[in-house]
Formats: C-alpha cells, structure tokens, sequence
C-alpha cells in the first residue's frame, strides 16, 4: 500500500511540469513580443508581418504566436489565423461582448504595453478560452502575444 501511494505521488510528481510545458507562460509571452519587436527593427514592416503571418519557427511556440494590428484597428500579421490579415477588426467582440482589439490598441497607444484579457478561440484545443494577451507598442502597430489560462 505504501508502495502504490509512493508510486502514484511520484507519478503526480513527474507528470505534473510536463503538463505545465504544453502551454506558453506570461514570460514566453512578453519575450515572443520582443522576438518580434527586434525582428521589427533590424528588417522592417513587411518582413516581420510576413514572418509572422508565414509561422516563421521564432514566432510559434506551443499555443504562443503573435498578432499585429494598425493603430487603427487592421490586421497586418496574424501567427495562428493568417485569413485576419486585411480585416479592421476594430469593432471585433469576444464572446463576451469586450471589443477587444479597441482594448488591445487603448493599452498600447498607453501607457504603451500592458495586459488583456479576453475569450478567444485555441488553437490547440479547439475551445473558447481565457486569454491574456501581453501588447506593446510597435511604431504605428501594436503586437501582442497571449497565453491561455
């Protein structure tokens, strides 16, 4: 009986941080942001959005990936749903009713980066979930990356 009950916690034990691995932490999130704030920098506008939006292996880990939108509201990059790119999604709600891209700009013009929450769909489960999404400010864009909880 001891045997089974040592087992099993060292079972819980080892299964438990692979677990944790599947899904990207706020510290991947906001570090993925910079990935593609550099990216932004040293190649341009049109580069990083291609990169993005082409799932360039530095902007996808796990269920972490970018978006970047216009000050305005227009998808230029999309790292998980490339069929955004060209839409203003300004008036765009979750399933929640939070306009959440408006949101998503309000934070980055200021204080200029920040947190989001909202319902968005996984593209690993296939589910509406809780997200957070870490945004800055990127010139005349804003990007983000978020994390489901």
């Amino acid at each position: 009986m001891l045997r089974t009950a040592m087992v099993l916690a060292l079972a819980l034990f080892v299964a438990t941080p692979i677990q944790a691995a599947e899904f990207g932490t706020r510290d991947e999130a906001v570090a993925m942001v910079k990935r593609v704030q550099e990216r932004f920098k040293e190649q341009g506008a049109e580069a990083t959005f291609k990169a993005v939006t082409d799932k360039d292996p530095a902007f996808q880990d796990r269920d972490l990936y970018p978006f970047i939108y216009t000050l305005e509201g227009q998808n230029v990059a999309h790292g998980a749903n490339p069929a955004l790119v060209g839409k203003n999604l300004l008036g765009l709600k979750d399933q929640g009713g939070k306009l959440l891209i408006r949101e998503i700009i309000d934070v980055a013009k200021e204080p200029g980066s920040g947190w989001v929450d909202y319902k968005w769909p996984n593209p690993v489960t296939q589910k509406i979930d809780e997200k957070s999404s870490y945004v800055e400010r990127m010139g005349d864009y804003v990007v983000g990356v978020g994390v489901y909880r």
